[in-house]
């Protein structure tokens, strides 16, 4: 009879989302009808006439994105009050009434072709709610909504994600939306089967919150029904059905992925984790408003990135078009922050052993950040990975990734070094996943030691990287 190790383990990422761990880091952009009214939800009774970017530069957008190691941009292409970036041909409400290019813009389009041109990936957001539809409310809303998301997953190229909130307000009408969201999710897999549905979708979840912080020990194996959790709650007792006399869980739940949250669950699935935050506090761009500070942003990055999850940053453009200037000076110190710590990694300057190891595998296949990897032997949930140098070095930061191709697998590990001989722990740690970035205090040894200490059925490491 297979255990509850085996049982986690066999559940492992899609190809669409191992290609989206390794992106990483990506934006937001948040950009509508709310930068010109100075707010962050609007009611879709806007003036279309107000909507006029004098300067807009999608190229500088994406350069600034990408000078601080950012990798992909979704754009906000409707927002809540149903205001479309590109000329849809289903609503009045669109860039196509406005002075922006004398309504022959498609700030969409431009964006996607910016993106091309400097080699980031493209997604899109679309507002399930649209305040501004008539037909919002109704079932044919529903057709309405897969025609608008028609349009996006047809003229604008390959997608990396489309983003989904769960916001159902009321329309005009003062009625809520029945969403049909299996027929959302068939079309994208028809249209962009390479494209993520994150967070109201099946293969990315939201953290929890907007703090820019996920868990302590954020598992990519969480119970299945997790992914309907948003939906769920939308539709709140509208059905007695056994899915809500099951025991509660939430997206802000501490514990979604332990052996002792799992051990009861049915069905599994492998639902990583996106922490979002915005650079400045709001969504949108307002003047009034200054970016957070470097340490700030940074610390998210170390407790996403580094922490088995994605980070999606906000940066919102101004009324003229442009990222703000002090935006631009933010993301290029992340970006030589990111840089300057992770320029060489000294681990291939060391000689390399470990005590337990699948002879299919070779422990030297940690060096690079390719499908190569190391892996341990099945029921041996602990390893032991040495690093000796031949001169003392100053090691700031350590860097984890598991083979997560093989499933999330390390609960519990330790670092050591030998500091003026005697081996001293550096470091203590749960989780690893796609990614674990461990930061140090400046240690001065030759000496590194990795203990896993407890693993499901037995670890795997893809990628050791050692950093002065």
């Amino acid at each position: 009879m297979i255990n509850l190790s085996e049982k986690l383990i066999s559940i492992r990422p899609s190809e669409r989302q191992l290609n989206w761990h390794k992106l990483e880091f990506y934006s937001f952009i948040h950009f509508g009808m709310n930068t010109f009214y100075d707010r962050e939800w609007g009611n879709g009774k806007e003036d279309p006439n107000e909507f006029n970017p004098t300067n807009l530069n999608t190229d500088q957008w994406v350069e600034s994105l990408k000078n601080a190691n950012i990798k992909a941009v979704i754009l906000t292409c409707k927002h809540h009050d149903g205001f479309c970036l590109w000329p849809s041909k289903y609503t009045e409400h669109s860039i196509k009434n406005s002075p922006y290019k004398n309504g022959k813009g498609d700030i969409v389009k431009e964006l996607s072709n910016s993106c091309k041109k400097y080699g980031l990936k493209f997604g899109v957001y679309l507002s399930p709610w649209d305040m501004n539809s008539k037909l919002y409310g109704t079932d044919e809303y529903n057709e309405f909504f897969k025609n608008q998301l028609t349009e996006l997953l047809t003229e604008y190229g390959e997608l990396f994600s489309v983003w989904f909130d769960g916001a159902c307000g009321e329309g005009e009408n003062g009625k809520k939306q029945i969403y049909d969201w299996d027929g959302y999710y068939s079309l994208i897999r028809k249209l962009q089967p390479n494209a993520c549905i994150t967070i109201c979708g099946p293969d990315v979840r939201w953290c929890g919150n907007e703090a820019g912080h996920c868990r302590k020990q954020e598992w990519n194996v969480v119970p299945a029904r997790l992914s309907k959790s948003e939906i769920v709650q939308e539709n709140s007792q509208k059905n007695d059905d056994s899915s809500f006399r099951e025991r509660e869980i939430s997206p802000t739940d501490e514990d979604l992925g332990s052996q002792e949250v799992l051990k009861d669950e049915k069905d599994l699935i492998w639902y990583p984790c996106e922490v979002d935050t915005s650079i400045r506090n709001g969504w949108f761009y307002h003047q009034n408003e200054e970016p957070k500070p470097l340490e700030k942003l940074l610390d998210t990055y170390y407790n996403s990135v580094g922490a088995n999850a994605t980070l999606l940053l906000n940066i919102p453009p101004n009324k003229e078009g442009l990222i703000d200037d002090k935006d631009v000076q933010i993301l290029k110190q992340i970006g030589n922050h990111i840089n300057n710590t992770f320029k060489e990694n000294i681990a291939n300057q060391a000689q390399i052993k470990v005590d337990i190891i699948d002879n299919n595998t070779n422990i030297y296949n940690v060096l690079s950040e390719d499908d190569k990897f190391y892996k341990g032997i099945d029921s041996e949930e602990k390893a032991t990975i040495t690093f000796k140098f031949d001169s003392i070095k100053q090691i700031k930061t350590i860097v984890l990734k598991e083979q997560i191709a093989l499933s999330q697998r390390i609960e519990e590990f330790e670092i050591y070094a030998n500091i003026n001989n005697n081996i001293i722990n550096i470091f203590n740690g749960t989780i690893v996943g796609s990614k674990r970035i461990c930061k140090l205090d400046n240690i001065n040894t030759d000496y590194i030691e990795i203990r896993i200490l407890k693993s499901r059925v037995c670890p795997t490491l893809n990628f050791v990287g050692i950093y002065t």
